[in-house]
């Protein structure tokens, strides 16, 4: 089901964690952090959104550590319901696509839920001192790439860089709701 992302709370601050990564390591909020900014991506493996639009959030976060902008990949999507989602597979896509992002995988969902996350991609950019500066798109893009689309992720953190603060106009995230496990 196609869930759209709601504003974020401009000014929270980013809640902390420590998850395992694809690469065997455990990484912390202040592990993954820019000295300029920070992304945090709640993706999965097998949305069709983020399938999509993987080349470009690749792209963007390369494009984003040029300017001092760390980015993380976060999976919270329940693996035993979905194990496309599972961990092993999250190493794969991560091989397979040279991730240059730490991917980390929420099997408690604990992450998602402090930072509120309804879907897949679900996108967070914080300033230097890891203050929410923007909840949106990556761009206009849906399932399908829409060829030169604005880049409004990439501008929005471009923006944070320089000024410390985000863009007025956020327009949502659209992609598969997170599979919360069942209690």
């Amino acid at each position: 089901m196609a869930t759209e992302s709601p504003p974020g709370e401009l000014g929270a601050k980013a809640p902390g964690f420590t998850l395992p990564a694809t690469d065997g390591r455990m990484y912390t909020l202040d592990d993954v952090r820019g000295p300029k900014g920070l992304v945090v991506v709640f993706m999965c493996n097998h949305c069709p959104y983020v399938q999509a639009a993987l080349p470009r959030i690749v792209r963007d976060a390369k494009d984003l550590s040029q300017l001092g902008i760390g980015t993380v990949g976060i999976n919270p999507n329940d693996s035993v319901a979905y194990p496309e989602d599972s961990f092993e597979r999250m190493v794969e896509l991560a091989a397979e696509w040279q991730l240059p992002f730490p991917y980390l995988h929420d099997e408690s969902q604990q992450v998602a839920r402090a930072y509120a996350a309804v879907c897949t991609p679900d996108f967070y950019g914080f300033d230097a001192g890891l203050s929410l500066r923007y909840r949106g798109r990556l761009d206009a893009s849906r399932k399908d790439p829409i060829p030169d689309a604005r880049r409004d992720l990439f501008e929005a953190m471009k923006q944070i860089a320089q000024t410390g603060t985000g863009p007025e106009t956020q327009p949502p995230t659209l992609g598969c709701s997170i599979k919360w496990k069942m209690t």
